[in-house]
C-alpha cells in the first residue's frame, strides 16, 4: 500500500510541478507578447497634395519650393541598385514607388496604396513609419526591424503590401498587390 501511496504522492508532485512551470512560462510570454503588440500609428496630417487616388484626393508632404537662382545638380557617380526581393508567391504584382535622393536629409512622402495610405519618413540611410491609415472595410497590420518597414492593408483575401527597406542602401519603398 506505501508504494501505491508514494506512486500518487509523486503524480501529484510532477502535476503541481508542471502547473506551476506552465503558470511562470505562460506569465513570461503574455509580459513579451504585450510588448510587442503594435497599435495602429496615429494619423498625422500632412501639408500639401498629390496625385488623387481612386477617385479621392491623397495628401502629400514636404513639396520643395523651387529657389530664387536654379543651380545645375552636383555630378554624382551612379550607384549599383540591387533589386529589391520579389514577393515569395508568384500572386500579385509589384510595382518600385519612388526612392529618396537626398541622402543627407529626411523626406516625408505619401504612398497612396489599395486599402489604405502609408506615409514614411525617408531619410539617407534608414526610415521611419509616421502614418499608416486603412480605408473603411480594410484593417492594418505593421512590422517592423532594424532595416526594413511592412505595412500590410488586409481585407479578406485581398492584401496589399508596402515595404521600405534600407539594407546597406538608401531606403527604397516596394508595393505589392495580392
Amino acid at each position: 500500500m506505501s508504494q501505491v501511496r508514494r506512486g500518487i504522492m509523486q503524480a501529484l508532485a510532477w502535476a503541481l510541478a508542471t502547473a506551476a512551470a506552465m503558470a511562470v512560462s505562460w506569465y513570461g510570454v503574455r509580459t513579451v507578447l504585450a510588448g510587442t503588440a503594435y497599435e495602429p500609428p496615429r494619423a498625422l496630417p500632412i501639408s500639401g497634395t498629390a496625385a488623387p487616388a481612386a477617385g479621392r484626393s491623397a495628401p502629400s508632404a514636404h513639396v520643395p519650393q523651387p529657389s530664387a537662382s536654379p543651380s545645375p545638380p552636383a555630378p554624382t557617380a551612379p550607384s549599383p541598385q540591387s533589386a529589391p526581393p520579389s514577393p515569395t508567391s508568384g500572386i500579385g504584382t509589384a510595382r518600385s514607388s519612388e526612392t529618396s535622393s537626398s541622402p543627407g536629409a529626411g523626406e516625408v512622402k505619401n504612398y497612396p496604396v489599395r486599402g489604405g495610405q502609408v506615409v514614411f519618413d525617408l531619410g539617407g540611410d534608414s526610415a521611419a513609419l509616421v502614418s499608416a491609415t486603412p480605408e473603411e472595410g480594410w484593417q492594418m497590420r505593421v512590422w517592423k526591424q532594424s532595416a526594413w518597414i511592412r505595412v500590410d492593408f488586409v481585407s479578406g483575401t485581398r492584401t496589399t503590401s508596402v515595404f521600405v527597406t534600407w539594407n546597406g542602401h538608401p531606403p527604397q519603398v516596394q508595393t505589392v498587390e495580392s
